[in-house]
């Protein structure tokens, strides 16, 4: 008998239970039902015991959600024996279902409830909250991204007692399989819809990742209040122009807004810079990773070159005044010419995207935070974390359900970005930037 809290009732004997809301326990007849079975589940907890707490726990439970169960039959039927005229519904018997448990499915007794004239079933509320399969696929899924294979799935699952585990099932490998699939498939899908309109996003982390020998490019948001949103992922043989065009238009169709000018943070490949240009012109900055500058330029030198050159790129990086900072880059680049001009050519190519945040007037912890591509790629460390155990690829989907739940994984270990006190600044610097490209269109 679902009640609301009124002056008839006291306060103190309303409980909140599934599926039926707020309930008169000294009405219902369930304290005295429990307290009634108190030495019964005394001893079969005693007994369970010796298999440990949680299957112990788990026996009496069992017997505590059955009888949740039967008090919502008695407030959908009526108490049983007693005539009721206008009764909805009547009781029908029950029958053997399952519900998940500890990462299996368990048999229990389901009380059937049907309308007065038997035309249909009439849900249990309490049973459809319980047994919902959802609970079994994201236990699964945290299992597999744990590094749990389907072989081992069933001897790391918690104890719950000889008789439930000997009659338990969707422990197999093939079953585990099916509903891991199922659940990163539902996961995939979900990620790449979730609408992106409802927020004024500054920064766009993007980088490219490898499964195998196939390519993935995957995008970080960061919006105006700091906080890490992945967006999304996208699959190709490379990180060509198509590929990064793809995942773009994906931003763009589920509402992505650059128009108040969005900072792209990348790794310095050419594909995704020309396909943020030709996506959102002059309303897109691109900000070079300075460590894969850094990387590219070193690769082409000899070891006992490095370091003098690192010295002096962070040099220039540091100075407040962009120009200042170009020009600095250039007669390193100069310097490197007469004696290792490949190196030389790398530091040029982009190199005027690598001072990006100076001309922002980007500084301190932010500035740390945008010079490099660390933040994707600490997401992109925790995806392949999670695929470690993956040994064989088998196509492009198993590669995004893998990605999608890795980043979603990724997402629940988030804090606000480094630096985010300054992003107020740096979005008044992002929309004067954009007039002043805008203004310098016109005149032209």
């Amino acid at each position: 008998m679902s009640a609301s809290r009124s002056t008839t009732t006291p306060a103190k004997n309303l409980r909140l239970l599934p599926g039926l809301g707020f309930v008169d326990l000294a009405a219902s007849g369930l304290p005295e039902r429990l307290a009634d079975k108190v030495e019964g589940e005394l001893e079969l907890f005693a007994y369970q015991m010796r298999y440990g707490l949680l299957s112990a726990a788990v026996s009496v439970g069992l017997e505590v959600f059955g009888e949740l169960l039967q008090a919502e039959v008695t407030e959908i039927a009526g108490p049983r024996g007693t005539h009721h005229p206008n009764r909805r519904a009547r009781r029908h018997g029950s029958e053997s279902a399952k519900v998940p448990l500890g990462g299996r499915m368990v048999d229990v007794a389901k009380p059937r409830v049907r309308s007065v004239d038997g035309a249909h079933e009439i849900p249990l509320e309490t049973w459809a909250a319980v047994a919902s399969r959802d609970l079994m696929e994201r236990h699964t899924i945290i299992s597999m991204l744990a590094g749990v294979s389907t072989r081992n799935y069933a001897t790391v699952l918690e104890p719950v007692g000889p008789e439930l585990e000997e009659n338990s099932s969707a422990t197999s490998r093939s079953a585990v399989s099916r509903r891991f699939i199922a659940g990163t498939k539902a996961r995939l899908e979900e990620f790449r819809s979730r609408p992106l309109s409802d927020c004024r996003w500054l920064i766009v982390f993007i980088d490219g990742f490898g499964f195998g020998d196939e390519t993935l490019v995957g995008a970080l948001g960061v919006d105006e209040k700091g906080n890490k949103v992945p967006l999304s992922v996208v699959h190709g043989t490379t990180e060509n122009k198509t590929v990064c065009k793809k995942l773009l238009d994906d931003l763009e169709d589920r509402g992505f807004d650059a128009s108040a000018g969005v900072l792209f943070v990348i790794d310095g490949g050419k594909a995704i810079a020309r396909a943020i240009e030709d996506k959102w012109g002059d309303t897109a900055l691109i900000q070079r990773c300075r460590q894969h500058k850094y990387r590219n330029v070193t690769d082409l030198l000899p070891k006992s070159d490095h370091a003098w050159v690192k010295i002096q790129m962070n040099r220039a990086w540091r100075m407040p005044d962009p120009d200042g900072a170009e020009e600095a880059l250039r007669s390193l680049a100069a310097k490197l010419e007469r004696t290792h001009p490949d190196a030389a050519a790398s530091l040029r190519e982009g190199l005027e995207e690598t001072v990006t945040i100076n001309a922002l007037g980007v500084t301190g912890t932010l500035a740390a935070t945008l010079a490099t591509t660390n933040p994707i790629e600490s997401t992109i460390d925790i995806i392949k974390v999670h695929a470690r155990n993956v040994k064989r690829w088998r196509g492009g989907d198993m590669r995004l359900r893998w990605a999608a739940a890795g980043m979603l994984a990724a997402e629940a270990q988030y804090h606000r970005v480094r630096g985010h006190r300054q992003l107020d600044k740096l979005a008044q610097a992002l929309s004067t930037a954009i007039q002043r490209r805008r203004e310098l269109a016109d005149a032209s």
